[in-house]
């Protein structure tokens, strides 16, 4: 396979040999190069299965079409390995980046994530949580022990930040091209907006349905970037990208209708903190553990909660703080 990757491959590709490897040294496996196990092992991680009951913007909806974070996860796979086969880069990386670059996810989603920035000294961010989870919670505490590509690709795939390899600006891009279109279809379904609703300047260029709009995004990038060490798109469309976010954060995102529900949920996960840091010891023994390594209280209870899925967080606050029926011994 690295023989393959070596003669097929772009020239700008990152080649599993060429891997800065992991912090812990292992034997090579004889039938998958590295970046293909980092896939593997996000795919059987348990954190990447809880993604199925994560908020992506739609708090708990009643209905079954909506994403979810777990669904996001799968379209932003799907759309960087598109570009990357095109483009002839390293598929593997790009589909372990985008696998696990929102395994820190927390429940309720953007909501979850603003609360516990607020509470927990040090702040909260979901991209370094999810390099943690992999390094620092899964498996008991040894974690997956992921090669350094995989692992910068999940810490710099938001905006404001830049990966060191092409897979992971791939990634970085196909993160937004999935949640800007897909949230708009989830918006038509619940009736926030509706298709006429965007401006016509961002529809005439990126197309007047969901399909369209990913087919131009993703066709963009591959036309603009090859025989370039850069992942590209033309001024004209990156622009309409980049507004139609700007209209679905002002329409969507901050929409009192979609978003009604957070300020209840951004209450309930801080009173589980609350209640977490002076019932230290109901935390499993994964975490107590960690306690005994140096980490602090806030540190480990934050890591807690973030794990949780939201029905599991709603679970918990009603056994704390829901009364229950009187019972006779």
């Amino acid at each position: 396979m690295e023989f393959l990757e070596r003669n097929y491959l772009s020239p700008f590709a990152t080649l599993s040999e060429n891997s800065r490897g992991r912090d812990r040294e292992e034997a090579q496996c004889d039938i998958r190069p590295v970046f293909q196990r980092d896939r593997d092992r996000i795919l059987h991680c348990k954190s990447f299965r809880r993604l199925k009951h994560k908020t992506q913007v739609f708090l708990t909806p009643r209905g079954d079409h909506y994403r979810t974070r777990l669904t996001h996860t799968l379209e932003v796979s799907q759309n960087a390995r598109t570009i990357a086969k095109a483009l002839r880069l390293n598929e593997d990386l790009v589909e372990a980046i985008a696998l696990g670059h929102d395994l820190g996810h927390t429940p309720f989603g953007h909501a979850g994530e603003r609360i516990l920035n607020e509470i927990c000294e040090g702040g909260f961010k979901h991209n370094e949580q999810s390099v943690r989870v992999v390094e620092r919670l899964e498996k008991d505490g040894r974690g997956l022990n992921l090669t350094w590509e995989v692992r910068d690709g999940m810490l710099n795939h938001q905006t404001r930040l830049m990966p060191s390899t092409l897979e992971g600006k791939i990634v970085r891009l196909s993160d937004k091209i999935a949640y800007i279109n897909h949230d708009i279809d989830d918006a038509i379904r619940a009736k926030i907006l509706s298709e006429e609703d965007i401006p016509s300047e961002y529809r005439e260029i990126l197309g007047t349905t969901t399909r369209k709009r990913l087919d131009t995004l993703i066709h963009n990038i591959i036309t603009n970037s090859p025989g370039k060490n850069d992942i590209c798109m033309s001024q004209e469309v990156e622009k309409a990208m980049k507004g139609l976010r700007k209209f679905m954060f002002e329409n969507v995102y901050l929409n009192p209708v979609a978003k009604y529900e957070e300020e209840r949920a951004e209450d309930l996960l801080s009173r589980l903190f609350s209640y977490y840091e002076k019932n230290i010891d109901e935390l499993p023994k994964m975490y107590l553990a960690m306690l005994d390594q140096g980490e602090t209280t806030e540190r480990v209870v934050c890591d807690y909660i973030a794990g949780m899925t939201d029905r599991y967080a709603i679970a918990k606050f009603e056994e704390f703080f829901m009364p229950k029926a009187w019972q006779v011994n």
